[in-house]
Formats: C-alpha cells, sequence, structure tokens
C-alpha cells in the first residue's frame, strides 16, 4: 500500500513538473490587435503600443484584425513602417466576414508580413484623395499615386507579378476584388475563418522579415488581445464626426451663456473644453472650413432674435443657417461616407437649440412685462399696516419694514391697525391711502 502511494504521489509530482515545460512548448502568445473604423493617429498609437507589447512579451506573432474604410495617408505610412520595423512577425488579417482593408487599409494589410483575409470580405480602391475628400490635383495626384505604387511593389514583390499589378491597380483605378480573388491572384496568403483557424494555417509558415527568414509555430499559440486604452478611445472618438458636431454646439452655445451672463465659470469652461476637443477632430477631419461662417451667423441671428422686437423668424433662419453650415462643414462633396455627420443628428440639433433659443426669448418676454418689484417702482402697490395713526405722517409696516408714511392727497385719517396701500414713494417716505373694508 506504501509503495502504492508513493508511486501515485511521484506520478503527480511529475506531471505538475512538467505541465508548465509543454505549455511553455507549445503555448506560445499571439498577440491580437483589433482596428474597426478609420485609420487615424490613433490607430497608429494603439498598433505601436501593441507591437511593443508584443516585443517585450517576446510573442510568436501580432495578429491585426482589420476592419477599415480607410484613413488619413500620413497614420497610414507610419503603421505601416512599424509592422515592417517590428521584431515579431505582424499578420494583418481582414476579418469579420463582411468587412473590408479599403484605401489605406489596403496599404496596411499588404505591409504585413503576411496576410489573411476571412469569408465574404473585400481589399482595394485605395486610390489617394485630398484632405477635404476631394480629388488631387493632375500632378500631385500624380506624385501621390506613384509614391504608393513604388510602396506596393516592395510589399508585393515577393508574391509575383499578377499579384503587384492588382496591388497598384487599387491606386491607379480604385479598384476592389473579394477574398477568394486576391487569395487567388496571391496578393494574400491564407482565407480564414476565424482567428483559430488562422493560427493553425500559420503553424509552419515561413515569413520574411528584416533580420532574414522565420518560421511561425502558432499551432499551440494562447491568443492574448490588447485592448485599446482610454486615450486611444478618446482620440478615436474625437475623430467621429458626429461627436465633434455635437462638441462644436455644446461649447458654442456655453460661450454664448457664459458671454450673456458674466461671472461664472461652469459654462465658459464647459465651453472652452469642448471647442478645444473639437478643434483636435476638425484638424484632423476632411471638412470644409467655409461652413463654420454659416454656423456663426446661425448663432448671431438666435441672439439678435432675443433683442428683436417681433420674434420667431429670425430664429427659424438661424436653424436653417445652423443645418447648411454644419453640412456644409462635414458634408462637402468628395468627403468619403465613413467621416459625414448624420443628417438627421444635425436637423434634431439644429431644432433643440432653436428651441432652447425660443425658450430664453419667453423668460426675457416675461421678465419685461413682470412688474418692477425693487426701488421706488418696487413699493408702488404694496400693501402694509398702519402702526400708528397716521394724521397726515405716522409708521406703517410695508414691505416687511417699518416705514416713515403719510396721507395721500385726498386721503382723511388713518387709524393705527388699518390696511394701507402705497400709493407712491418719495425719497424714504411713503405716500399711502387707506383700503377700504
Amino acid at each position: 500500500m506504501k509503495i502504492y502511494r508513493f508511486v501515485l504521489t511521484c506520478i503527480f509530482l511529475a506531471m505538475c513538473l512538467l505541465q508548465p515545460i509543454r505549455a511553455a512548448a507549445t503555448g506560445s502568445e499571439a498577440m491580437v490587435l483589433t482596428i474597426n473604423g478609420a485609420i487615424t493617429p490613433a490607430m497608429q498609437e494603439y498598433l505601436a503600443r501593441g507591437i511593443q507589447a508584443a516585443e517585450q512579451n517576446e510573442a510568436e506573432v501580432v495578429i491585426l484584425q482589420l476592419n477599415t474604410p480607410g484613413g488619413g495617408l500620413d497614420p497610414m505610412q507610419k503603421m505601416a513602417q512599424n509592422i515592417r520595423a517590428s521584431s515579431v512577425p505582424v499578420v494583418v488579417y481582414v476579418s469579420p466576414r463582411g468587412a473590408w482593408a479599403a484605401s489605406a487599409g489596403t496599404v496596411i494589410t499588404l505591409a504585413g508580413h503576411a496576410a489573411a483575409m476571412a469569408p465574404e470580405t473585400a481589399i482595394g480602391a485605395a486610390s489617394p484623395v485630398g484632405s477635404q475628400g476631394e480629388d488631387l490635383p493632375t500632378t500631385e495626384q500624380t506624385k501621390v499615386k506613384e509614391a504608393m505604387k513604388a510602396l506596393v511593389r516592395s510589399y508585393t514583390e515577393r508574391r509575383g507579378t499578377e499579384a503587384t499589378a492588382l496591388a497598384e491597380a487599387t491606386i491607379e483605378s480604385a479598384k476592389a476584388v473579394s477574398a477568394s480573388e486576391a487569395l487567388q491572384i496571391g496578393l494574400v496568403d491564407f482565407i480564414a475563418t476565424d482567428l483559430n483557424d488562422l493560427l493553425t494555417q500559420l503553424d509552419g509558415t515561413t515569413v520574411q522579415m528584416a533580420n532574414g527568414p522565420r518560421t511561425l509555430h502558432t499551432a499551440g499559440a494562447v491568443p492574448q488581445t490588447l485592448e485599446m486604452s482610454l486615450i486611444e478611445n478618446l482620440l478615436q472618438l474625437l475623430v467621429d464626426p458626429n461627436f465633434v458636431f455635437i462638441l462644436l454646439s455644446i461649447g458654442v452655445q456655453a460661450i454664448l451663456i457664459e458671454l450673456s451672463s458674466p461671472g461664472g465659470w461652469v459654462a465658459g469652461f464647459v465651453g472652452m473644453v469642448c471647442l478645444a476637443l473639437a478643434a483636435y477632430g476638425l484638424g484632423i477631419l476632411p471638412v470644409n472650413w467655409f461652413g463654420l461662417a454659416f454656423l456663426i451667423i446661425a448663432f448671431v441671428l438666435f441672439i439678435v432674435d432675443i433683442k428683436a422686437v417681433t420674434h420667431g423668424g429670425l430664429t427659424a433662419a438661424g436653424i436653417g443657417s445652423f443645418i447648411v453650415g454644419a453640412l456644409v462643414l462635414f458634408n462637402s462633396p468628395g468627403t468619403p461616407q465613413f467621416q459625414r455627420v448624420s443628417l438627421p443628428l444635425v436637423i434634431l440639433v439644429a431644432i433643440i437649440t432653436g428651441i432652447s433659443f425660443a425658450i430664453i426669448v419667453g423668460f426675457a418676454l416675461r421678465a419685461q412685462k413682470k412688474p418692477i418689484i425693487t426701488g421706488q417702482e418696487g413699493m408702488r402697490g404694496q400693501t402694509g399696516i398702519a402702526c400708528t395713526d397716521i394724521n397726515p405722517s405716522g409708521q406703517v409696516q410695508a414691505a416687511a419694514e417699518l416705514w416713515t408714511a403719510e396721507l395721500a392727497e385726498g386721503q382723511g385719517k388713518i387709524r393705527k391697525g388699518e390696511k394701507v396701500e402705497v400709493v407712491k414713494m418719495e425719497g424714504l417716505k411713503l405716500k399711502v391711502r387707506k383700503i377700504q373694508p
């Protein structure tokens, strides 16, 4: 019995000791990053941080799951440079089903040490456009296209002439292809249904790194997902045209509130913060700055309507100018669809803004019609009690204070305790009359 227990104990200890060795041999790490949206500086920082983390953890591979309609040329170039300079192989995986790697996403996919696509995905349409979404002038367009074609040629030269020709066509004529077409020509290396399928297919694949070829061992790799940080998420949110538009609207209204009621600080602080955050997004998004003129005119009309003799017409004109300004600012011809502001959102915010100023106008009109309740005019019509006989002078209690009072013209003697009404105020004396019971 003792020998039996000893053998079981040895087997158990052996399993505990060998398990880490087995995990180390077959459980290498695959760092997984996910980019779902436009290519922006925030995405560039996210990729750089992910590659750095993979290098520190000595990961076997970095999987960049990509679904993007495109983005800026500058962050695209820096992301491609980060991928090519990585000491850990980077595999770009266009996923999930229905995803696409359009425009800048095409170049990023080709920059990967290996490329894969999920079924029912697409890649291509990488013709460059200007910062406002417009077609570039002929000379500048030629320069940018030639530079991009030279870049993708360097990425696809190992894939054959057909793949290189297709890569150039995505830039020259905005050609796009499906996953199966891209695989057939050799533009990508795999079609994988999911992440596990991709890791299985990558196992044993040799990729060309800066220091020479490397064979991947991903059969037992453990996926480690790296999420975007709070700051990266915030920066990505700040390039959403809908969010930028809301920030811009709130910021301008808060500043106007501060200017109309100086002395506070909350509205001014909120306005400055919103405008500063909106300015970041406006500096990255393809906007037409002429739209700001219409937005300024809209708020001027709202303010003028508050002080005008008649009300309503200027507010309606302001709402129209507000809508036109927002659409010109964000939705000028040539702006990519994913960087346009939502028309229903613009109309809703314009109506809310107009209603807000209409409410302000209503309060202002009611305030003008209210009787004055301070100073000499405010005492007129107040009621009180005679504290002494008034004949012709005495004292009354009115507005919670004791006043010297005199009889109003034509009034007879007022006895102590009788109710009186203030006719007018002269200096610090009240002219009063008796209130008949």
